[in-house]
């Protein structure tokens, strides 16, 4: 099914993009008798970031995209305001254009909040900090709270019939989040069809249904001033790009289809990342920030920020504005990304709630802090204003519902239900729940079964399937338990393998891509996204950006193994997941490839700092779903040769 959805949004953008020269800029008619109450609109908007307005005493949840749009009314209000507010003019600060600008360039000032001496051009955004999560809570809610007010003028536009109704859905309005590392509906691809299927979308408003110019698919400057974006190509492009082609060409056109595809092939990895970071990650510090703590710990090389980069660079493609950190606010999948961000980090916090931010030196310099400044719980996450003089802190932030807001995920659960909620949404790819998925065989029962098949038996068996690097959860009667799982006092365990990789953030002066497969790889990097023996890759999220002038600064981030692995034995082609037959199986098949966010290979010697360390630990799997599996040491096991 994917390659059909492949197939259907491959036309479609081919297709979208002929609409696109008929409907470009092309806004919703709201009608002439609407006209005077549009042009006196007053949203009563301020810098001051409040609480959303309750409904019956509760605070609302952001949906994910795909629940958003089955609600009609929330879904066409969501699109109306989206496009309102890319269409208002770039000298309000409550545009699109200047709130997206807060996270990077043109690096103007916000709120008439001033940069510190020298730091002038560069964007207010926390990232290799412990801020990371905590500074953009707010900045989500600035937009949250400017598209609120939107959706609720919109909302008294409507003809009497309908008016109670569309305003009962504006209350509850709250903006939505694309989660990208959950498994989709049959048949469909990771990345909606609602984002990147067209550039043209049919919207049911006040003044009826009408095409307008799909806000999701990309966010048109009016005007454009190349000046702003100093770097080649994006001073020749006046609406933002993903998967650009032909990449340096002015009139280059998005290929949503190849970010779709990439996120399909992807999921795996992030999906294993992102329970990984659950199970694995209790303190604030490892979690929060990719930061290059200096700690001689094998089993902390990941982080939220590190797996948030990684999608920021297959989002934005070759060369699309999302994959670069100064640029990337401006695309519409920043804010749908940064809500899944920040629900991740929600449901950590519940998980894991006794662990917090403490106080480390700024590795980069911001427009607001300095390079070697301590942060810590109340250090101000500016341009974010609390009142008329003071701004929101990383310790007034923590509890999300502060702002009148909260994820079905969290909302009045307790610990055991949000364990729960990650192990039935973020183990398709993982052996640690494969009892609890089981409701048809006893773990007794299949080891008896497997036990009489051989290697060479199953991969036989499975020798008509495509050679993914993945292994996602089968019947229990097909796995060769006895080769997966080891029982102890402890109770059933299996082996987690990683590839922990740390690198110079700025090593290329770009971002770019580490890529790991098993077995060949083409010459051609535009293939490698694709490709059926991609185990994953890291993407570091880096410049052309004058933010950050640290060029120092390591970062670290993984990528899985397991489920390749899982994929191998299942086949028959690794013996078991011990370290002696894994590290013989994997250091002739694992492949290392490194490119540009454009494409341009890059050898593994020429990237300042590089270091790939294949590690593993014992996994004690859970019992109930209300438990997270229990990880022992991480302990290296082999460095891939660079």
């Amino acid at each position: 099914m994917a390659s059909i959805y492949t197939f259907v949004l491959f036309v479609s953008f081919f297709f979208s993009h002929g609409l696109a020269n008929i409907h470009s800029n092309k806004g919703y008619d709201y009608g002439h008798r609407m006209n005077l109450r549009v042009n006196k609109r007053d949203f009563g908007q301020s810098s001051i970031v409040g609480s959303l307005p309750l409904v019956d005493g509760q605070p609302q949840p952001r949906l994910e995209i795909r629940t958003l749009q089955k609600n009609h009314d929330q879904w066409n209000l969501y699109i109306l305001a989206l496009s309102w507010m890319q269409y208002t003019s770039q000298d309000s600060p409550f545009s699109w254009y200047q709130i997206a600008g807060i996270h990077g360039a043109p690096g103007q000032t916000w709120g008439n909040v001033a940069p510190l001496p020298g730091n002038d051009n560069i964007g207010y955004c926390h990232h290799v900090s412990i801020l990371f999560p905590t500074w953009h809570r707010p900045y989500l809610v600035l937009y949250e709270q400017t598209m609120y007010n939107i959706v609720q003028f919109i909302a008294s536009l409507w003809p009497p019939e309908d008016l109670d109704r569309v305003q009962e859905a504006a209350k509850r309005f709250r903006i939505p989040y694309w989660d990208w590392a959950v498994a989709p509906p049959a048949g469909e691809s990771v990345f909606p069809l609602s984002i990147g299927g067209s550039s043209v979308v049919n919207v049911s408003g006040p003044n009826g249904i009408q095409s307008v110019s799909n806000p999701l698919f990309s966010f048109a400057f009016k005007p454009f001033n190349g000046s702003i974006f100093p770097d080649s190509p994006y001073n020749k492009w006046n609406e933002t790009k993903r998967a650009p082609y032909p990449i340096s060409d002015p009139n280059a056109i998005s290929n949503n289809s190849f970010v779709a595809a990439s996120f399909d092939k992807h999921l795996p990895s992030y999906q294993q990342r992102l329970y990984n970071l659950f199970a694995n990650y209790p303190n604030y510090t490892h979690f929060s920030n990719e930061g290059w703590i200096g700690q001689n710990n094998s089993g902390t090389f990941d982080s939220i920020e590190s797996l948030h980069d990684s999608v920021h660079t297959i989002g934005g493609g070759g060369w699309g504005h999302l994959a670069i950190i100064a640029y990337s606010a401006f695309d519409p999948v920043f804010f749908l990304h940064h809500a899944n961000v920040d629900r991740i980090f929600a449901m950590w916090q519940v998980v894991h709630n006794d662990s917090y931010v403490v106080p480390t030196a700024a590795v980069y310099a911001s427009h607001t802090q300095n390079q070697g400044d301590i942060e810590d719980i109340w250090t101000p996450l500016k341009p974010f204003f609390v009142n008329d003089t003071s701004f929101w802190t990383s310790g007034m932030v923590r509890d999300l519902e502060t702002f009148g807001y909260t994820y079905a995920d969290v909302a009045n659960k307790t610990r055991g239900e949000v364990v729960a909620a990650i192990n039935r949404l973020y183990t398709d790819y993982s052996p640690a729940t494969i009892t609890l998925r089981s409701n048809q065989h006893s773990l007794s029962h299949a080891d008896q079964e497997v036990d009489d098949q051989t290697p060479k038996t199953r991969s036989q068996q499975h020798s008509h399937k495509s050679r993914v690097m993945a292994w996602r959860h089968e019947p229990i009667s097909h796995l060769p338990m006895n080769v997966v799982f080891q029982v102890d006092s402890k109770g059933k365990s299996y082996r987690e393998w990683i590839a922990n990789i740390e690198v110079k953030k700025h090593a290329l002066k770009s971002s770019f891509l580490i890529y790991l497969f098993l077995g060949d790889v083409p010459d051609d990097s535009s293939s490698w996204q694709s490709l059926d023996n991609l185990v994953g890759s890291l993407g570091i999220f880096a410049g052309p950006d004058r933010s950050m002038r640290a060029e120092h600064g390591k970062v670290t981030g993984t990528i899985p193994l397991t489920s390749a692995l899982m994929r191998m034995a299942v086949d028959g082609d690794v013996q078991s997941l011990a370290p002696e037959d894994v590290e013989q199986f994997l250091k002739p098949a694992l492949q290392l490839r490194i490119a540009l966010v454009d494409g341009t290979v890059v050898s593994a010697n020429e990237v300042d700092g590089l270091r790939i360390s294949i590690v593993t630990s014992m996994v004690t799997i859970p019992t109930t779903e209300d438990q997270l599996p229990r990880w022992g040491e991480v302990k290296p096991i082999f460095d891939l040769v660079i």
